[in-house]
């Protein structure tokens, strides 16, 4: 169980690592700098969701608030850490509040008021996420340029050559 649980997840991170950063040292400051959210942040989430679920009667709802919070925002920090795209990933902090008050909602009493800061907040997170995104791969002139070239292009070519009309 120990090997499952703890050696597999410490393999395939430190095996990630590796393909993502070719030619990087595998030392313990490094393994730190890049992994803390895994050796920290996300494991508080699970334990905050472990403690809920441990609970008979399910009564510390109130837990699993900062449990969502807690391990989407360390996911979404050892995602921007391998990748280094912390300018494109910080919506997800917003989408983190999100999905905790979403956990509240779904194993709590499910009260619909709890929907409307649920969805405004995961509505920003994906807009924010969207224009971030695309305006870098737009700005990149490998991938950029010529792609909206081509989908402005066959997008065109459908307009006109659609026997319904369409606009």
């Amino acid at each position: 169980m120990v090997k499952k649980a703890i050696i597999g997840p410490v393999l395939l991170l430190i095996g990630i690592y590796l393909f993502l950063n070719p030619g990087g040292s595998l030392s313990t400051g490094s393994i730190f700098a890049y992994f803390w959210p895994t050796i920290f942040v996300i494991p508080l989430g699970l334990f905050f969701h472990w403690m809920y679920f441990s609970m008979t009667g399910r009564r510390g709802i109130g837990l699993l608030i900062p449990g969502g919070i807690l391990f989407t925002a360390g996911v979404v920090c050892q995602i921007a850490m391998l990748t280094g795209a912390w300018g494109n990933l910080w919506p997800g902090f917003i989408l983190a509040v999100a999905v905790g008050l979403f956990e509240f909602y779904w194993f709590g009493n499910r009260n619909k008021w709890m929907l409307i800061p649920i969805n405004i907040l995961t509505v920003l997170s994906v807009l924010f996420f969207t224009v971030f995104s695309m305006g870098t791969i737009l700005s990149q002139k490998v991938l950029g340029q010529p792609m909206l070239a081509v989908v402005l292009i066959l997008a065109g070519a459908i307009i006109m050559m659609s026997k319904k009309r369409m606009l």
